[in-house]
């Protein structure tokens, strides 16, 4: 367990430039599947064979996580960028980012010294620039391009039960995917493990998956937000670190197929999984981009503080109890 999840943080993969991860991703799960394919718009699909009596099961995790693109190189060296993704300007003011394959940076903001009407303002992003050293548009132009893709640079570490890691949405999925592999799980079913792109610009990676592989059911598997911050008041709260992983019953353009959702309930409860309901309705999954081709969809989530922000948090007794949730479910052979 937790034997990629570093590695698999640390790399830069915003929406549409995934390439590295998927590498990776294939590198490590060779020969420890039946089949391995990549498809024209970038996923990875791995499929594990069952006994020939079940089901056709897709477990999805996306690849790609929040970054940027450099819009436009300015006059005095500096970048203008727009993001890919959702992300709060608030939370880049100050951050480290690596612009295309090398190159560091700083997001910069007028200091607060600066700043009127005594409090701090929101920037808009064409008030942001990304500072890499450079004196001038032609000093710049030697290292960078306009469209070159922008990540935040942040180690992964861990702290007692906890993992702080940038891109742990969804790279804690993907991790927890290959764990499933790693263990070479038995079942009934053949097993579709797909490692998609582009979730953070519009759910795009399955739109040609449910074309490709007719399954019959497909779960998400995702990081979600905790949102037990001290000042949110707690029935507000969408999940909880340290309470097993999230089922969702609704979100964002989806409602999660019931029978999916009540089996999930069911798994966890028995065998004594710890889990929790994701009690927000916020957000989406590429389980909408699944249903929407008629598959029915459900979504298992690792619960996280801060996700799409240079630093998120995980606690490592949810990514265990998500990765035996699923392990058992696939195990089933009533759906």
């Amino acid at each position: 367990m937790l034997k990629y999840l570093k590695d698999l943080t640390e790399f830069a993969g915003p929406s549409g430039n995934e390439d590295n991860v998927r590498e990776y991703i294939k590198e490590k799960i060779a020969g420890k599947v039946d089949e391995v394919i990549t498809d024209r718009m970038g996923n990875l699909i791995a499929l594990k064979k069952g006994k020939g009596s079940g089901k056709k099961i897709l477990l999805d995790a996306h690849m790609d996580e929040v970054g940027f693109l450099i819009t436009n190189i300015n006059e005095d060296g500096t970048l203008s960028f727009a993001p890919v993704g959702g992300v709060d300007t608030r939370v880049v003011i100050g951050k480290k980012v690596k612009v295309g394959k090398d190159v560091i940076g700083i997001i910069g903001y007028k200091a607060i010294h600066l700043q009127r009407d005594g409090y701090l303002s929101t920037p808009k992003y064409s008030e942001l620039k990304i500072d890499i050293g450079a004196k001038s548009k032609a000093e710049a132009e030697k290292l960078v391009k306009i469209g070159d893709y922008v990540s935040f640079v942040t180690s992964y570490e861990e702290r007692g039960d906890y993992i702080i890691a940038k891109a742990l949405d969804d790279r804690c999925g993907c991790s927890v995917l290959m764990d499933l592999i790693e263990e070479g799980i038995e079942t009934d079913h053949d097993v579709y493990f797909a490692f998609t792109v582009q979730e953070e610009t519009g759910l795009r990676g399955p739109a040609i998956i449910a074309e490709q592989f007719k399954v019959d059911i497909a779960i998400a598997v995702e990081t979600t937000t905790s949102g037990d911050d001290p000042e949110l008041e707690r029935q507000l709260w969408s999940t909880h670190l340290g309470d097993g992983p999230a089922i969702t019953f609704m979100h964002s353009g989806y409602v999660v197929n019931q029978t999916i959702f009540e089996k999930l309930v069911e798994t966890a409860k028995q065998n004594n999984i710890p889990f929790q309901y994701k009690m927000r309705t916020v957000g989406g999954t590429n389980a909408r981009r699944y249903a929407l081709t008629g598959i029915p969809a459900g979504v298992v989530s690792v619960p996280a503080r801060y996700i799409h922000s240079p630093v998120s948090i995980i606690n490592k007794k949810d990514y265990e109890h998500t990765l035996a949730l699923l392990r058992e479910f696939l195990r089933r052979n009533d759906f």
